[in-house]
C-alpha cells in the first residue's frame, strides 16, 4: 500500500497533569509480563520460553479500559486518519495498553496486525483488523535513556536499504504518535530509568 504520510505525530498533545493521572491511575491496577503473538498466556512461563519472549519482547503492560482515556486520543487519531490521506474505515478501539520499560527492557521489531482477521465469535472485534495504531508518550524525555522509538519504512524490494527512522526526540511527554499498524516499528532497550507509554488499536473491516 503507497502512503503518502507513514505517521502523523502530535507533540505535547495531552497535558502534563493528565498523562500523570494516567500513570497514576495504572499504577493501581496489576501488572503483566507482556507477551507475543507466539505464546496464548504470560502465566507459567518455562525458562525457554522466556528466553525465546525477552529476545523479541520484555516490558512489562497493564490494561486499561477506560472512556475518560480514550476522549483525550481519538480526537487526535480522527484528526491523523483524515489529514495523512489514510481516510481507513474503522470501527472501534481495543484496550489500551500501559506500557512499562525499564532497564534493558525493550520490544523488537514488529507490526500490530495479525495474519488474519479476529475469529471470536459474538465479540464486536469479530472479523475486524487492526488498522490505526496509537501511541502516547507518558514519561519525559529526561526520566530515561535509550528506549528510542524506531520505524523501519521498509521497501518491499530486498535489493532496497532499510530506512530506519528513530523519533525518539520527537515523543515528548503527552505526544501522540499514529501510524498505520502493518508498519514495522520497534523499542530499543531503556539504558536507565523508566519509559511509560499507552498504545491503543483502532480495528476496521479488512482492506480490500
Amino acid at each position: 500500500m503507497n502512503l503518502e504520510h507513514y505517521s502523523w505525530i502530535f507533540q505535547k498533545a495531552i497535558p502534563n497533569h493528565i498523562c500523570d493521572e494516567i500513570v497514576a491511575y495504572a499504577k493501581t491496577k496489576i501488572k503483566q509480563k507482556a507477551i507475543t503473538g507466539d505464546f496464548k498466556s504470560n502465566e507459567n512461563l518455562n525458562k525457554p520460553e522466556l528466553k525465546k519472549l525477552h529476545k523479541t519482547r520484555n516490558s512489562d503492560v497493564i490494561w486499561l479500559d477506560d472512556f475518560w482515556i480514550y476522549k483525550e486520543i481519538y480526537p487526535f487519531v480522527q484528526n491523523a486518519n483524515k489529514n495523512a490521506n489514510w481516510n481507513f474505515d474503522i470501527h472501534k478501539c481495543e484496550k489500551a495498553q500501559f506500557t512499562i520499560y525499564e532497564e534493558n527492557q525493550h520490544y523488537d521489531w514488529h507490526w500490530d496486525c495479525w495474519k488474519h482477521p479476529y475469529n471470536v465469535p459474538n465479540s464486536p472485534d469479530n472479523g475486524l483488523i487492526r488498522k490505526i495504531s496509537v501511541t502516547v508518550s507518558l514519561s519525559d524525555l529526561s526520566e530515561y535513556e535509550g528506549g528510542d522509538f524506531l520505524f523501519d519504512f521498509r521497501d518491499s524490494s530486498p535489493m532496497k536499504k532499510k530506512r530506519i527512522f528513530s523519533y525518539r526526540d520527537l515523543l515528548t511527554k503527552g505526544s501522540i504518535l499514529v501510524f498505520p499498524s502493518f508498519l514495522w516499528h520497534k523499542v530499543k532497550p531503556v539504558i536507565k530509568g523508566k519509559r511509560y507509554s499507552l498504545v491503543v488499536w483502532y480495528l476496521g473491516k479488512p482492506f480490500k
